[in-house]
């Protein structure tokens, strides 16, 4: 850092769309609702969304995340993440009586509508995403005897079909755009035949984050993306800044995280966030940067976005028999069997 001198030719290229997504924000504002609405504890099944910040914030607030639906007590309420459940969590639950409130992002639950109905046409359905991602294992549940997992391009030639003129395709949300596109066409080698989906399954957001970090990545020495190393889209964005001409590029959860030694020689900085990252992340960042002589920020906008989605239904319903109770007008409460006392 020696060399470095005070100039005005050091800036920092902040990509716009960044940070939260809808499906993020409504699945967030759902464990938020749930603790004002029920009273801690409220538990959580699997982390709401994968960035860090936001689980230890929402446990600070009276949220309580596990593993699995076993270890939520019996009668209680359960939020299931915004990546999605396989069909058995939803019978785990009944059975230990739990009320639950679906936080899935709409985006998914339109991938395991997908699953089912090709399934029920009988199609072998070809997921490609990364073994172990709770998405895919949501899934691939809707359909295990259909569904075969694709992690990659390279990993096309283990697939085995039954009929080659019933294969379809559907994917994880979160992946890369050209990372999927490289898989299908590799796929579509082996299988002539092969059926698309009948809309793109790469999440809205997941392309604006790509779009904008690839403008970005090409002006810049280093590139560095705010969020969590378990977040796929995350990970998948210094990807893609790396091919997109970046010279460097790092993920980090906070600014406390970056290495000073990474700015030597640079004069631009890309900054951009995963689809779970609150702002004040990527503005401690550019704090950061700026008592380090980046000050000059650039907002890089290629696309607007202004997708939201509604509440889920559950928590939906019972704010509205609040609101009706206390105007006077009873509503029956809609956390389906709820015990008595379940509320705090």
């Amino acid at each position: 850092m020696g060399d470095m001198t005070a100039t005005s030719a050091r800036r920092v290229l902040l990509a716009a769309p960044r940070g939260y997504c809808a499906g993020v924000d409504r699945a967030v504002i759902a464990v938020e609702k749930a603790l004002e609405q029920y009273g801690a504890p409220i538990y959580v099944r699997k982390e709401i969304v994968h960035n860090k910040y936001v689980v230890q914030t929402l446990e600070k607030k009276g949220a309580i995340f596990v593993d699995e639906t076993e270890e939520v007590p019996e009668g209680s309420i359960v939020i299931f993440s915004a990546h999605g459940v396989a069909p058995v969590v939803h019978e785990e639950a009944a059975t230990r009586k739990l009320a639950t409130i679906d936080a899935t992002c709409p985006l998914v639950t339109k991938v395991h509508k997908e699953a089912v109905r090709f399934a029920k046409e009988d199609y072998d359905i070809l997921l490609i995403g990364h073994e172990g991602h709770e998405e895919v294992i949501g899934t691939s549940g809707e359909a295990p005897e259909r569904i075969t997992l694709v992690d990659g391009p390279d990993d096309v030639k283990n697939v085995e079909v039954r009929d080659e003129s019933k294969v379809v395709w559907l994917s994880q949300t979160t992946l890369s755009v050209d990372e999927t596109m490289e898989t299908v066409d590799a796929l579509k080698e082996r299988f002539p035949r092969l059926i698309s989906p009948p809309s793109d399954d790469i999440c809205y957001a997941t392309q604006n984050r790509q779009i904008a970090i690839k403008q970005v990545a090409a002006e810049s020495d280093l590139v560095i993306v705010v969020g969590s190393k378990n977040s796929s889209n995350s990970v998948r964005l210094v990807e893609v800044a790396l091919g997109a001409g970046a010279k460097a590029g790092h993920l980090v959860d906070y600014a406390s995280e970056i290495d000073e030694a990474w700015l030597e020689g640079v004069t631009t900085v890309g900054v951009t966030s995963g689809a779970s990252v609150p702002d004040v992340l990527v503005e401690g960042v550019l704090e950061w940067l700026a008592e380090r002589g980046f000050g000059d920020v650039e907002v890089v906008q290629p696309m607007q976005e202004s997708l939201t989605f509604s509440l889920p239904k559950e928590l939906r319903r019972d704010l509205r028999a609040e609101a009706a109770a206390a105007s006077g007008e009873p509503e029956a409460s809609a956390v389906a069997g709820r015990p008595e006392g379940a509320r705090r």
